[in-house]
């Protein structure tokens, strides 16, 4: 009998490992398109150059030391740590959301976008010391922060975040 118990943990662990690969891909899909955009405005702009795409939207290299509408940037240093320990802290914790909860669709999505997020982030304030903006919208004289993919799949991860808890409490 130890031995099929055995053998349902480990096909349940590795069940459980299955189910997360698509979470996980999520989070590497988005991780690679920030960090390759990152470095392709690298080679196209230097530092507060901006090269304007439509009416409302430029492409500019800046640097943000802070976080979400660089709060703090102007501190001396710390928040960089402060930031990166954020950041692998809140990965850790969201992958062990993923495992826990690798059946729910829409959670997990929401979740491997934040992640891949939060890391690409991570991976800038650990090679740079900064994290590395460069979408610029604006709407006449109103002009939103700059940002970056990451930036953008961990707010489009929040908004399905705040969409399937609205769907679970309206069930």
């Amino acid at each position: 009998m130890a031995t099929k118990k055995k053998t349902f943990t480990a096909s349940s662990k590795s069940s459980t490992s299955n189910n997360m690969l698509p979470w996980l891909g999520i989070s590497l899909i988005v991780l690679l398109l920030d960090q390759l955009s990152k470095i392709t405005i690298i080679k196209l702009l230097h530092y507060g150059q901006s090269m304007s795409i439509t009416g409302f939207f430029n492409l500019v290299l800046v640097y943000n030391k802070g976080a979400a509408f660089s709060f703090l940037a102007a501190e001396s240093g710390w928040q960089r740590h402060l930031f990166t320990a954020i950041g692998i802290a809140a990965a850790i914790y969201i992958i062990y959301l993923l495992k826990k909860h690798a059946g729910q669709r829409m959670f997990c999505c929401a979740l491997a976008l934040i992640l891949g997020g939060a890391v690409g982030n991570v991976i800038d304030r650990i090679a740079y010391g900064h994290v590395i903006d460069f979408l610029d919208v604006f709407l006449g004289n109103w002009h939103w922060p700059a940002f970056n993919i990451a930036d953008s799949a961990i707010c489009i991860g929040a908004v399905l975040f705040v969409l399937d808890e609205l769907r679970r409490v309206n069930k």
